[in-house]
């Protein structure tokens, strides 16, 4: 096992590395910005380096400070959290030329699933279901007009380089098509530096569906049952859930066999996460996360599992150790994404928190790296903790996240609690029937 690892990230899921190194009797570096220097983390670990200034791009995201850090502190392995170069081949080949473990997937599989259009070839030979669609990048309108007339509006335009709901625009009619195009190019040009684009055809309302999986690299692949993550504002998961409603016994079976098959071929290493559309009983392939998801923690509440400590397992060379059926999927579990915003506007609100109580008792676990007397910075991503609630049955995990969201105080900034609040009381959600665009219709209408 590892003596030392560096953890090249911040927040909740800096601290949650953490915490899984720790129960393993591993030693923890973190690296953090000028801004995060009162982090929880940082506070927390063996040892800490500053990488550089606020700016995301002069410190998370600078490979070489991060390297720097890894080499004078002597660490064994890099863990790249969630976001910034967790899904970096570039970043995971650099890790690996100078001898250091990359905790997660090959440089080879981050760079294939990293490509929407490369990905999306790789899961039909893989025997994945796809959505109709363009064979790869659309090289002009004039094929982009063709493929949308020969599968029928309204279509999706599809940033290659696409990530995080940007570089996306859907099209009702040829008219819109020829406005939208040029949007969803400047978009993906401005946001990823590539504004080559793909069509596909846009379904009326699916359900979002992820699976997650964990593989050795020797051929082994389980899966951890799926999330349904449809509760999404401008295509930002806001709350999961797993298992999903949707799903019956036969249809989680057949999608987690056909994934975990699909995977084994390719000699998958690490957590992943395979995410699907689902409509009138059929999956459609979006694309592949390789990392660990924001979401992850209701797939170990319902399964038992500490993902992060499998990964760091696997990444010493270990195999799994255990066949699909050694996993069971119980009870259910709902995360609830908290964001230092505005319920109603959904404006930042960085700032100092005067207050802070996180709920407890009984299946209710929360994930964050705030306390009180913490500034949070306005330079990052806004989420500052996430609600995890399991419960025997979905009403029971209902139940219990009703009473968790009233207990849960985070004073001195805005925060998304009381939308989570008005969320779960709603006729819909506690029915369980939603789609992924309903949390923006019922935001309209409210």
């Amino acid at each position: 096992m590892f003596e030392k690892i560096l953890i090249a990230n911040r927040g909740e899921i800096a601290l949650r590395v953490h915490r899984a190194c720790r129960e393993m009797g591993i030693h923890t570096v973190a690296v953090h910005s000028t801004a995060d220097s009162n982090a929880m983390h940082v506070r927390l670990a063996d040892e800490s380096v500053c990488i550089g200034p606020a700016a995301s791009s002069e410190s998370y995201l600078n490979m070489s400070a991060i390297l720097s850090a890894a080499t004078i502190t002597g660490v064994d392995a890099i863990h790249p959290g969630i976001g910034f170069l967790s899904e970096n081949a570039k970043f995971a080949e650099m890790v690996e030329d100078h001898g250091f473990v990359f905790i997660g997937p090959t440089p080879e599989h981050i760079r294939l699933m990293g490509d929407k259009i490369t990905a999306r070839n790789m899961a039909a030979e893989l025997g994945l279901p796809i959505v109709p669609g363009s064979d790869g990048e659309v090289e002009n309108d004039v094929a982009a007009m063709k493929v949308a007339g020969e599968i029928g509006y309204p279509v999706l335009i599809k940033a290659t380089a696409g990530g995080g709901g940007k570089g996306m625009q859907v099209a009702h009619n040829a008219d819109e098509m020829a406005k939208k195009l040029s949007l969803c190019r400047a978009e993906a040009k401005a946001a990823f530096g590539n504004d080559a684009v793909y069509i596909e055809k846009y379904l009326g309302q699916p359900r979002h569906i992820e699976v997650q999986v964990l593989g050795d690299g020797q051929g082994a692949v389980v899966h951890l049952g799926e999330r349904d993550c449809s509760l999404q504002r401008r295509h930002q998961k806001v709350l999961e859930e797993a298992p999903s409603p949707a799903l019956n016994a036969e249809s989680r079976a057949r999608i987690g066999e056909l994934v975990t098959t699909s995977l084994s071929k390719i000699n998958y290493r690490s957590a992943g996460t395979i995410e699907f559309l689902f409509e009138n009983g059929e999956f459609y392939f979006i694309e592949m996360n390789t990392r660990l998801q924001v979401e992850h923690p209701i797939s170990e509440m319902v399964c038992d599992m500490d993902l992060v400590r499998e990964q760091l397992r696997v990444a010493t060379g270990a195999p799994l150790g255990y066949e699909q059926d050694a996993i069971a999927i119980h009870g259910h579990a709902i995360e609830c994404r908290i964001n230092a915003e505005h319920p109603e506007t959904f404006l930042p609100s960085p700032g100092r928190i005067s207050d802070y109580h996180a709920p407890g008792g009984l299946g209710v676990r929360v994930d964050s790296a705030i306390y009180s007397g913490y500034a949070v910075p306005p330079y990052y991503d806004s989420l500052v903790a996430k609600l995890i609630v399991h419960g025997a049955t979905r009403n029971e995990c209902l139940m219990r996240l009703r009473r968790a969201l009233e207990e849960f105080v985070i004073g001195g900034i805005e925060t998304t609690i009381p939308l989570h609040q008005n969320l779960i009381a709603e006729p819909d959600f506690l029915n369980g029937d939603y789609d992924i665009h309903w949390l923006e219709r019922w935001i309209a209408h409210r």
